[in-house]
C-alpha cells in the first residue's frame, strides 16, 4: 500500500519546492559575466543561455546519446550560478574554489527537493562538473557552441564583425561531436559573409579625405 504524505508534510514539501523556483528563478537576473566585461550592451542571462543550450539538446540526431539526458543536463549545470553567480576566468577564482562554492550552492539548493528529485538533480549537476558521461561532454560543446553563437549575434547587432574574436579562439579544438561541427561550420560561413558585407560598407563609408570612421577600426582587444 502507498503511504500519502501527510496534509501538512505535503504543504511543507511545497513550500520549499516554491522556495526552489524562487532561487533558480534569479538565473534570469543574472547576466552573463563574459559580455559585461566586453561591455556588450543588455547581456544575455544565464538562463537565456541555458534555455537554448536545452534547445540544441532537442535536436540531436545521434541515435547513440539520450537526449533527454543531454536536455536535462543542459537544464541543471549552471543552476548553482542562481546563488553563486557567473564567475568568469578573469575574475581570478580557482577552479577548486569555483567547484566547493558551487558544490556547496547546489547542496542547499538541492536539500529544498523531495529525495528522489534531490539525488536526480544533484547527480547530474556531478555528471556534467566532472564530465563522466558522452552525454555530459556532448552538452558541454553546446555550452561553448552557445557561447560563440551568441557572441556572433552581438557581433551583427553592434556591426562590430571581429570584436569578440577572442570567445571563438577560446573554443578552438574543442569540438568533436560531428552534429556540433556541422553547426559551427555554418556559423564560420555566415559570419565570414557578415564580415565581408560590414567591410563593404565600411569601404563605402570612408570620408573624402580617405579617412575611415574609428568604429570600423575597432579590434576585439579594444574596450
Amino acid at each position: 500500500q502507498i503511504k500519502m504524505a501527510a496534509p501538512q508534510e505535503k504543504a511543507a514539501g511545497m513550500s520549499n519546492m516554491l522556495k526552489f523556483l524562487k532561487i533558480i528563478g534569479q538565473l534570469k537576473r543574472v547576466p552573463r559575466t563574459g559580455w559585461v566585461y566586453r561591455k556588450v550592451k543588455e547581456p544575455e542571462s544565464v538562463s537565456d543561455h541555458m534555455y537554448r543550450m536545452a534547445v540544441m539538446s532537442l535536436t540531436i540526431t545521434d541515435p547513440a546519446m539520450d537526449k533527454d539526458r543531454c536536455i536535462k543536463l543542459a537544464l541543471v549545470h549552471d543552476m548553482a550560478e542562481s546563488i553563486v553567480g557567473d564567475i568568469a576566468p578573469s575574475d581570478n577564482v580557482s577552479k577548486e574554489e569555483k567547484h566547493r562554492r558551487e558544490k556547496e550552492a547546489m547542496r542547499h539548493l538541492t536539500s529544498l527537493l523531495p529525495e528522489g528529485l534531490k539525488k536526480e538533480i544533484y547527480s547530474l549537476w556531478e555528471e556534467y562538473e566532472f564530465q563522466s558521461s558522452s552525454e555530459a561532454r556532448l552538452v558541454k560543446q553546446f555550452d561553448l557552441l552557445e557561447m560563440i553563437l551568441q557572441a556572433h549575434e552581438y557581433e551583427e547587432l553592434e556591426g562590430t564583425p571581429g570584436r569578440l574574436q577572442e570567445f571563438f579562439d577560446s573554443t578552438a579544438g574543442r569540438f568533436q561531436h560531428q552534429d556540433v561541427l556541422q553547426l559551427i561550420s555554418s556559423l564560420d560561413e555566415e559570419r565570414g559573409r557578415h564580415t565581408a558585407k560590414e567591410e563593404d560598407e565600411g569601404k563605402n563609408k570612408t570620408g573624402a579625405d580617405g579617412s575611415v570612421s574609428e568604429t570600423l577600426l575597432t579590434t576585439p582587444h579594444d574596450s
